[in-house]
């Protein structure tokens, strides 16, 4: 996956989250994310927590964080 396909995964909509990055439209927030790998979370467990997430949204949240 290029990181142009992974970074749009990563969503802004005015209203939504209170116009914070979210995941793929979903009311999960990027820094809700880096704060569970902050944690020590590890992708597996948050991707059991949160079965509509997938690996490269993981990935996606990483990336955006790192620019």
């Amino acid at each position: 996956m290029t990181s142009e396909n992974l970074l749009s995964r990563i969503t802004v909509e005015t209203g939504k989250c209170g116009g914070r990055p979210c995941i793929r439209g979903l009311r999960i927030r990027v820094q809700d994310v880096l704060g569970m790998l902050a944690e020590g979370m590890e992708t597996k467990e948050i991707l059991e927590d949160y079965p509509y997430l997938e690996a490269a949204d993981i990935r996606a949240v990483l990336m955006y964080a790192a620019r």
